[in-house]
């Protein structure tokens, strides 16, 4: 279990937290907004109300003691950028921030922080993706070009060996588990029978898992 800070209880803040503590952690909200931090006290382990741009105001939070800060202030750039700079000031080292538009993007990756996460963009790729490859159910991208795709097995492809999916990617795209029901199997060669209603991860490069892309659907 860890501990995060979430600056900012706008939607995304909200979201984000909400999910950390569904997830077995620790959660300290702030909001300069006394409303706001009402709202959700009996939610979160921790509401604080405090003005995030001020300095001696974060001081008293004890950030420094937490896995990660999440500044997820809105379309107030300034705010978002004057936040950060006093948590740098206070050593804060794992910071992670809401980037609203591409020049808040460019001024916060000159800052040095740990992760800049475009909400709104990252979820109009992943519809894109859905709706090109509706066979897909979710997606990660892991770097060096790598993506974990998960697919849900239709009856086109019930009782086909793995080898039949996989053949056209020539060995660049891996089978990384198969869960059916309460079974999950790890251990996957060609010969393994793929069944209706199984989920499957495949891990591969874009242009590859594209490529097979038609066999799945």
């Amino acid at each position: 279990m860890a501990h995060f800070t979430v600056i900012g209880l706008g939607r995304f803040g909200i979201a984000a937290s909400m999910e950390l503590i569904y997830l077995g952690h620790t959660v300290t909200g702030v909001d300069r907004d006394a409303k706001i931090a009402e709202k959700y006290v009996d939610d979160f382990t921790q509401v604080m109300i405090c003005d995030s741009t001020d300095e001696n105001a974060l001081k008293e939070l004890d950030l420094i003691n937490s896995d990660a800060v999440l500044v997820a202030i809105g379309e107030d750039m300034e705010s978002s950028l004057l936040c950060i700079l006093a948590l740098k000031k206070l050593g804060v080292k794992e910071i992670w921030v809401k980037a609203s538009s591409r020049a808040h993007h460019t001024i916060v990756s000159k800052l040095g922080v740990a992760r800049i996460i475009h909400p709104e963009e990252e979820m109009g790729v992943r519809v894109a993706q859905a709706l090109n490859y509706p066979m897909v159910n979710d997606y990660l991208s892991i770097g060096h070009g790598l993506y974990v795709v998960e697919i849900h097995i239709k009856p086109p492809l019930d009782g086909r060996p793995l080898g039949d999916v996989l053949d056209p990617a020539k060995g660049k795209v891996d089978a990384v588990m198969v869960k059916r029901e309460q079974e999950t199997f790890l251990q996957l060669d060609k010969t393994f029978v793929l069944k209706e209603k199984d989920i499957l991860l495949l891990c591969g490069p874009r242009s590859e898992l594209k490529h097979i892309a038609p066999r799945l659907a």
